[in-house]
């Protein structure tokens, strides 16, 4: 595993888009039908990123993870509506890039990240059905804590979990 860790630019936001685009798509495969992923481009997602990331920069962080200098994955962080907590929104990788270690390295820079909102915790949400991120979250020290929300993911019903790590 070769893979280094910066701070996001604005200029990444197109390829952040692309990629999140493609993570989604595969991890969300057999939660959601897989043409609603065709339907709403990268070009959705790289426009949705570069408009997210100009409003929030300054509240959120964002950290690239690239390996010989290709952009292989992403995590950001920022304030929470959860009282009392900081929030991890995302962390993605390029399919081809799971199970390498960059999702372990993004983690704990995000948790680092996390610490510097002054919070005593941090939550994120993840889809029900979603094992393997689960698991990651899991074994990176977060729980599930008891909450859910219903949400959709490209107009399909989900679910998402509250989980929640000590800050």
């Amino acid at each position: 595993m070769t893979a280094s860790l910066r701070p996001a630019t604005e200029a990444d936001q197109p390829a952040v888009g692309a990629l999140h685009h493609r993570s989604r798509a595969s991890a969300y495969a057999d939660l959601v039908d897989p043409a609603s992923f065709e339907a709403r481009g990268p070009q959705m997602m790289s426009d949705y990123w570069v408009e997210r990331y100009r409003w929030e920069q300054d509240t959120h962080r964002m950290t690239i993870a690239e390996e010989n200098g290709a952009l292989i994955g992403f995590s950001y962080v920022g304030p929470s509506e959860t009282p009392g907590a900081a929030e991890l929104y995302a962390i993605h990788l390029d399919p081809s890039r799971v199970g390498t270690g960059a999702g372990r390295l993004l983690m704990i820079q995000a948790l680092t990240d996390l610490k510097s909102f002054g919070e005593k915790r941090a939550v994120l949400w993840v889809l029900e059905g979603n094992e393997v991120a689960r698991r990651f979250y899991e074994r990176g020290g977060w729980s599930p804590d008891g909450v859910s929300r219903a949400d959709t993911v490209n107009d399909h019903p989900v679910t998402h979990l509250r989980y929640s790590h000590p800050l």
